[in-house]
């Protein structure tokens, strides 16, 4: 039989808020657990209102609980809580690795949904300006803030010119500006802290001789003011190299080149994050083929939508676990056999 792995502590980050504080708080609810959420500092006022909601609904005191604070205080206190059964928690690999620790000590269930650095592979046969459009905005939804977000673009070493031209082309077209006006495709980071980061990191990347094609790290015309980068594109990226090889969080995308199949699937792999990822091709079947072969929790086939009942979570270092559907459900029951 399966039953409710008991008090669960909700760890939620900030760049989708209510989606992932749903993604925990819902089916944790649903298996009969309690629940304690502490939503970002960051973005903290649309857990306020949900808590209102709750309370609304005439569910039983106490089933859901809303604490707030710093991660490193109350985010801290609830990982290594002794009657907290389990943490589920959304965030960066480095906070992730610190909730195991902490969760160790009492030997509590944990589930991690952490950084990535999803690779998009373009096939030879793929179509070629479907395929750099739809990876753009893979890359750089809400502003490059998702942990899914395909920011490399790896593209057959004959097609090099071709889709640098294209892809100036493409992020020419990312307006930034106000999100509320009807021309803005780009908004702003999170906060001052972030946009800096961001700006270290393209930096970062012609410093260490990568081909900056598009944008760059100073403030797009015309918004000094606000947490601003300009939507920027980096060609002929070296695998190794930093900004291919770390989480950005911000709109900026590395083109990289490969040999053949193969040498794109080693490339691809080359991560010590697994989340996920993305195949591009004329050919459905193989598009498959070579997804099966990519170390990564979700592949999307030419720009296939999210789903929400299917599986969410990565390999390696981009987490434990699974969200959403069925197995999201089942990651907050435990299984109890009863011998007659």
């Amino acid at each position: 039989m399966r039953e409710a792995v008991g008090v669960v502590g909700c760890i939620t980050p900030w760049n989708y808020p209510l989606h992932q504080i749903a993604a925990k708080v819902a089916p944790a609810l649903a298996a009969g657990c309690t629940v304690i959420l502490k939503p970002s500092e960051v973005a903290p006022l649309n857990a306020f209102i949900l808590a209102e909601v709750i309370a609304g609904t005439g569910l039983p005191p106490g089933a859901f609980n809303l604490v707030n604070g710093e991660g490193p205080v109350v985010g801290e206190a609830i990982a290594r809580h002794p009657e907290i059964d389990m943490v589920s928690f959304t965030g960066s690999t480095r906070a992730g690795r610190r909730v195991s620790e902490l969760a160790a000590a009492t030997v509590k269930r944990v589930t991690l949904e952490l950084g990535g650095k999803s690779a998009a592979i373009l096939l030879d046969d793929a179509d070629i300006a479907k395929a750099v459009k739809g990876v753009f905005g893979a890359c750089y939804l809400n502003s490059g803030q998702t942990c899914t977000a395909h920011t490399r673009m790896l593209i057959p070493e004959n097609r090099y010119d071709e889709v640098a031209e294209l892809a100036k082309h493409v992020a020419a077209g990312w307006t930034v500006g106000d999100p509320t006006e009807g021309d803005t495709r780009l908004g702003p980071l999170v906060s001052a802290a972030q946009k800096e980061r961001v700006q270290r990191y393209i930096k970062q990347g012609v410093e260490e001789g990568a081909e900056l094609l598009y944008g760059g790290p100073d403030a797009p015309a015309g918004h000094d003011r606000g947490y601003f980068v300009q939507p920027t594109v980096f060609g002929r990226v070296a695998p190794e190299s930093t900004i291919a090889q770390e989480e950005i969080f911000g709109p900026v995308l590395s083109i990289l080149t490969y040999k053949d199949e193969d040498d794109a699937v080693q490339i691809a792999n080359n991560s010590l994050y697994g989340l996920s990822g993305g195949v591009w091709s004329a050919d459905q079947d193989r598009a498959l083929r070579v997804a099966r072969r990519l170390r990564t929790g979700m592949v999307d086939i030419n720009g296939g939508a999210f789903n929400p009942s299917a599986p969410f979570g990565g390999y390696k270092q981009s987490g434990i676990g699974r969200e959403f559907g069925e197995f999201g459900l089942e990651e907050f029951l435990e299984v109890k056999s009863i011998q007659l």
